[in-house]
């Protein structure tokens, strides 16, 4: 069972890219089913302000730390096994290897623009790599039951992996209200890897990332879209840390 640490009440898995790799192969050949949530600093936010979500993230089989804050924190409270394990690299690690393993891969999310370039990128970078099917469902606000006939389409593609880019929390909420529904051994919450790995939205430059820059990039990029969950949320998210260390000092 992978080691975990609680971070505002998350139970984010102590991991790092390889690792958190070599539990998803594991998973698929055991025909385990579960899924994995990746785990930023709004994640961690949403999960304390609301207790549907915490326990939509908590029943994942593995949370991963997203973001260099959180890595920050699990290891400023002792964890030095912790890495950052980002979404996109996530993705990209488990496509490669994933050859050798012959893993049978489905995106779920997205548009069809942009899972075309996903499809196209990733065959360019992994020539072996074997796609089974795509779909994208379109936008809604919120999360909803997936129709038989698209549940269907997943489960005949007898993927190994669905890659679930939805953006959190709805990711996230999707996976665990179609776990039982779906086949596949392991679905992942790819936030925005779809995007990014496609080529369809820019990415932070990789020096940006360790210093923990990359919501920056990003809000300067999408500003409209994104600055109530970096401005407000990184706001709250020192509030709830200068709250938890309280409650653990007392």
């Amino acid at each position: 069972m992978l080691k975990t640490i609680n971070l505002l009440g998350v139970n984010v898995s102590r991991v790092s890219l390889a690792l958190a790799a070599q539990q998803i192969y594991a998973w698929v050949g055991q025909k385990k089913r579960t899924y994995v949530c990746v785990a930023p600093v709004s994640t961690l936010v949403e999960a304390r302000r609301d207790p549907s979500y915490l326990e939509a993230v908590n029943t994942a089989g593995m949370v991963t730390p997203d973001g260099m804050p959180v890595v920050w924190l699990a290891r400023a409270r002792g964890c030095g096994d912790i890495n950052r394990t980002y979404g996109p690299d996530l993705m990209l690690e488990t496509c490669n290897y994933g050859q050798k393993l012959g893993l049978r891969h489905f995106f779920y999310g997205g548009t069809e623009a942009t899972l075309k370039k996903l499809e196209q990128k990733l065959h360019e970078l992994y020539p072996q790599i074997l796609i089974v099917g795509s779909y994208a469902p379109g936008f809604s606000p919120k999360v909803w039951q997936e129709s038989k006939e698209v549940i269907d389409r997943i489960n005949n593609s007898a993927a190994d992996i669905i890659w679930v880019g939805l953006g959190s929390p709805k990711q996230d909420f999707w996976m665990q209200l179609h776990r039982h529904l779906l086949n596949a051994p392991v679905m992942v919450g790819a936030g925005a890897a779809f995007d990014f790995c496609s080529g369809a939205k820019p990415q932070a430059p990789r020096w940006m990332q360790p210093l923990g820059l990359e919501w920056f990039f990003r809000l300067c990029c999408e500003p409209r879209r994104l600055w109530k969950r970096y401005l407000i949320g990184n706001t709250l998210f020192l509030i709830y840390l200068i709250k938890d260390s309280f409650k653990r000092s007392t």
